[in-house]
């Protein structure tokens, strides 16, 4: 017999098939195999994110690298050029022409100096506007710390935010306008009677008139009698002080006549007075 060109006998040469694994025959993958694949597909898919995360990496590192070789050179080429002019070189204001605001620090000042200095210091006349722009700057500083400014707004500020006005403050209250125009006129008429009738005892009618009708229109607006009479005296009172020490030390008298201080603190308390019964909250 022969076989593929090969003389041999049946006996020794037979054909031989080759063997089935057990599970081919009925079908059935076992699970240890499909473990084992899935595991492989992990794998895989691991190395292969580690491969394009490495490889991106490398890729930002080339492109900073490049940039940061660009920026480089081209700063050095602007450093030696010698056409290098510093673009602000004709404008006036000092703190504008070196690039800072009014606020800047001595620190912050003298950087930016030095930034522009040596970045255009082949060109004389720009370091010439450079320095002097910063000499300005410095001698007004000097001037200013010597010859402090009092800035009003400000001293403004911090006394109406401070805790005693904000405290003073919110015992007041802006009430209707009818109620204003009401309590104005009344006082405007105690005024009149007070100029126009002084007696030699003084205005006491039109001061005691004065406090009743502080307490009256307090008690309009809070509609509490204790309140009313409390604040009502405590107003009268610190006005008479407060009117007397006025025209005693600061006002001169303003009226002339044996009574001229009377009226004059007697127009003084009806103001505090006007004020307490239409705005105290």
């Amino acid at each position: 017999m022969t076989v593929c060109g090969l003389a041999g006998s049946p006996l020794l040469y037979r054909l031989r098939k080759p063997a089935q694994e057990p599970w081919s025959l009925t079908g059935r993958v076992p699970d240890f195999l499909n473990i084992r694949k899935s595991r492989e597909s992990m794998e895989l898919l691991c190395l292969e994110r580690n491969y394009w995360s490495g490889s991106m990496r490398r890729c930002n590192m080339q492109r900073n690298h490049l940039i940061k070789c660009a920026m480089d050179s081209s700063y050095s080429d602007m450093a030696n050029d010698p056409t290098a002019i510093f673009p602000r070189i004709n404008m006036r204001d000092p703190y504008k022409r070196l690039g800072i605001s009014r606020e800047a620090s001595e620190e912050e000042i003298q950087a930016a100096r030095n930034f522009l200095i040596q970045k255009y210091a082949v060109h004389k006349p720009s370091v010439e506007a450079i320095e002097s722009a910063h000499d300005k700057i410095i001698m007004q500083k000097f001037y200013e710390r010597r010859n402090p400014k009092i800035n009003i707004k400000k001293k403004v500020r911090d006394v109406t935010q401070s805790r005693v006005v904000q405290a003073v403050v919110s015992r007041f209250r802006t009430p209707s306008m009818d109620f204003i125009i009401k309590t104005s006129i009344t006082f405007i008429i105690l005024g009149a009677l007070t100029v126009l009738f002084p007696t030699e005892e003084g205005p006491t009618l039109q001061v005691a008139i004065s406090l009743i009708v502080t307490i009256y229109f307090i008690y309009d607006r809070l509609k509490s009698k204790m309140r009313a009479f409390l604040y009502g005296a405590g107003a009268f009172i610190l006005s008479w002080l407060l009117g007397t020490f006025l025209m005693v030390s600061v006002i001169p008298p303003l009226l002339k006549g044996p009574r001229s201080l009377e009226v004059t603190t007697s127009l003084t308390s009806y103001v505090l007075l006007w004020v307490s019964s239409t705005y105290l909250k």
